[in-house]
């Protein structure tokens, strides 16, 4: 509805006429649900598998989460090819032993019916989209997206920002980012990190993918990029 696409910042003028937000004068700022992050993620870096219907699929999960708990080991044979990143509504769910990242963002077990999530804000939700490896795979897939783009540093950047925020950098962001990809391609030209290992799969220039990824890892963190606002 208009009243859902409205945004929520609060401006002087609506928190005056409607504090408490009872007649609706701004939209719901709200955290997206487990499946969505992870999808939405998905879909910026292009992985996103638009297959609909067909079996449950296992996507990667640290190991152990389904072999270990009551009633019986699971074994999660990751899901290959397409296949891996399918939506997340098609990944499979043991009682027991949910699937770990949606777990993390608050996504019901199936042990009992909820009329509502919960909605937590910890800081394993943060080490997740840091270092799960959904969201490596995403933003290794960015990273060499991004670099192999024709045009300068500046045109990359807004294009990496939309990707993950659906808008465009403002000037202070646009500092920041580029002054953190400077650090970031040092380190790697140092070696101080490993450039292959973090941008993944063999090809191209590694040290420009590996920088683009730790850039796309940085914006796929905030809080913006897995809130509705």
């Amino acid at each position: 509805s208009a009243t859902y696409r409205q945004s929520s910042r609060v401006t002087p003028d609506l928190a005056a006429r409607d504090p408490e937000n009872v007649l609706l004068a701004r939209g719901p700022k709200l955290r997206m649900e487990a499946e969505m992050i992870r999808d939405s993620a998905l879909s910026a870096s292009g992985l996103l598998s638009a297959k609909i219907g067909g079996p449950s699929v296992f996507p990667p999960q640290p190991a152990g989460v389904s072999s270990e708990g009551a009633y019986g080991a699971l074994a999660w044979n990751v899901s290959q090819g397409e296949d891996r990143y399918r939506r997340g509504m098609y990944t499979f769910s043991k009682r027991t032993a949910p699937y770990a990242m949606f777990t993390t963002f608050d996504a019901p077990t199936g042990e009992v019916c909820v009329a509502r999530r919960d909605v937590s804000n910890t800081p394993l939700q943060a080490l997740t989209l840091l270092n799960d490896q959904v969201f490596m795979e995403a933003a290794q897939a960015l990273g060499t997206t991004i670099a192999t783009l024709p045009g300068t540093d500046i045109e990359r950047m807004i294009s990496l920002f939309r990707r993950c925020l659906t808008r465009k950098p403002s000037a202070r962001e646009m500092d920041l980012l580029l002054a953190f990809r400077e650090r970031q391609k040092a380190r790697f030209d140092r070696k101080e990190l490993d450039a292959l290992q973090v941008a993944g799969t063999p090809g191209g220039d590694a040290i420009a993918r590996a920088v683009w990824t730790a850039v796309a890892r940085s914006l796929l963190n905030l809080d913006e990029a897995v809130t509705k606002r």
